[in-house]
């Protein structure tokens, strides 16, 4: 386990932050480390309901080996694979002989690093107080008593205000530390809606057979369900020997439940309404196609303002099940770019949640207004990197400027239009070279906002931007745009 982690370009002494502040998931080695378990350790997975049992070994390089030989760095994998079933959480479902499972020991682990002597920063302490909050969260969960919060009060336990790729990495694996997890998932649906935090998945073998036809009964299920669903989905990242390692990817980029209207509800009416309560739902609310629905998860189609004149015109004495046509329903945590189709085709799409129940609408609209404000910071980071580039190019010196940007001559530098956004920094940052410009301009706050720029930058070209900082930066980046047109010539 790492026992110092770099903060400000400084290494920070061993201490809590250099465990829960990391945001990575716990190995079984950790547990070697800390002597909380030895290689060698025979571990058993008794399934609750047939009561068999699936036996493996600890091994030195800290995998799970089964009894056909298998190895697995994750815990749940080997469980899915001793049963050839699943999904199982490996943590709580492997024990030793004694019964003690591994997550008792990931646990201690936990604690143990949030007991050491802090440093006094305010990171130490802040990932203490979030120790804290996870491992109540945890015995809530349960005890049935999910606690829920909207997203952003749950990013606000680590700090942050939105949803990039590192930041929602770092989530996921300290709440999959804890055993927790969020249904709906945290990464696929907007800042101000609800989560709950739930723990691990039970083991499933005999529900999945006899519930396979219900409804989901309980959010557990739903998560489980849920979980499930990702782990099958699509094989999971290989170790080097070949065997697959399911640690749950946290979920990345656009997804139907990022959209405001995704999971706000939706009007419907029964199979066995009138025209005219249909009609009166759809004036009162503006829309162009209504839901109909004889329950939550029992979807009969949709009828717009097409189908219903269609209907009348063909019969003025039609029944209102003449105007009902196929409407198309995705989940919640598909990915955004994957739906289109079907929204070209139906033109709305009726959204699931995590226990499957209709919670929302997207149309061609939302869709559109979603890409609109992604492209705009896109639009302007181009405009900067050409104004950046003029303003070089027309008062530097070539020579001086690659002298600086490729001082070994490696990149083979000819030209300005080679130029990338860091050698910009890399030459204004320069004070021969900024005083070359001759602007009346101090230079480390105009660095520094290129610097501010440069992260913005990387976070959208990288689509780690799921909750659009680019949206606070446009004023930035227009202003830095207005500025380098001003001075820039």
């Amino acid at each position: 386990m790492t026992d110092s982690t770099m903060v400000d370009g400084a290494e920070e002494p061993p201490g809590r932050a250099s465990y829960l502040i990391e945001g990575r998931r716990v190995r079984v080695s950790d547990l070697f480390d800390a002597g909380l378990l030895a290689p060698g350790t025979q571990l058993v997975f008794r399934r609750r309901r047939s009561g068999m049992a699936h036996t493996a070994r600890v091994t030195g390089d800290g995998r799970i080996e089964l009894s056909d030989g298998r190895r697995f760095r994750s815990p749940s994998a080997a469980a899915a694979a001793a049963s050839g079933r699943g999904p199982f959480d490996g943590w709580t479902a492997w024990a030793l002989d004694d019964g003690t499972p591994l997550d008792v020991l990931r646990q201690k682990l936990l604690d143990t690093v949030a007991e050491q002597p802090s440093s006094g920063g305010l990171a130490a302490e802040g990932s203490a107080t979030r120790h804290t909050r996870l491992k109540d969260a945890r015995k809530q969960a349960d005890a049935g008593n999910l606690i829920a919060l909207t997203v952003r009060d749950l990013l606000d336990w680590w700090g942050l205000s939105r949803r990039g790729y590192l930041a929602t990495a770092q989530v996921a694996a300290e709440l999959a530390n804890h055993g927790l997890s969020t249904v709906p998932d945290f990464a696929a649906v907007g800042l101000d809606d609800w989560v709950a935090l739930t723990g691990p998945s039970v083991d499933t073998e005999d529900e999945q057979e006899t519930t396979a036809e219900q409804e989901p009964a309980t959010e557990q299920r739903a998560a489980t369900e849920q979980k499930e669903t990702r782990m099958t989905g699509a094989p999971g990242p290989t170790t080097s020997d070949g065997e697959e390692d399911d640690e749950d990817e946290p979920i990345q980029g656009q997804t139907v439940g990022n959209l405001p209207s995704a999971l706000r509800g939706v009007e419907s009416v029964t199979s066995s309404a009138s025209f005219e309560e249909a009609f009166t739902t759809m004036r009162l609310n503006e829309y162009s196609q209504l839901p109909v629905l004889n329950g939550p998860r029992n979807l009969q189609g949709a009828v717009t303002w097409k189908s219903i004149a269609l209907a009348r015109h063909t019969d003025a004495e039609a029944p209102f099940s003449r105007a009902i046509v196929r409407a198309h329903a995705v989940s919640y945590a598909e990915q955004l770019i994957d739906v289109l189709p079907y929204l070209e085709q139906f033109g709305f799409l009726l959204v699931k949640d995590q226990t499957n129940r209709i919670a929302g609408i997207i149309t061609v609209a939302d869709v559109a207004a979603e890409y609109g404000t992604t492209a705009r910071p896109f639009l302007l980071i181009g405009d900067l990197d050409r104004q950046l580039r003029r303003v070089i190019s027309k008062g530097l010196d070539l020579a001086e400027v690659i002298a600086l940007c490729d001082p070994k001559g490696l990149r083979k530098l000819t030209s300005f239009d080679q130029l990338s956004y860091g050698d910009y920094q890399q030459v204004l940052s320069n004070q021969r070279q900024w005083d070359r410009l001759g602007w009346p301009l101090d230079r480390k706050p105009f660095t520094d906002r290129l610097n501010v720029l440069r992260e913005v930058r990387n976070e959208l070209m990288h689509f780690n931007d799921k909750d659009k900082a680019g949206d606070a930066a446009i004023p930035m980046l227009r202003n830095m745009i207005e500025l380098l047109r001003e001075y820039g010539g």
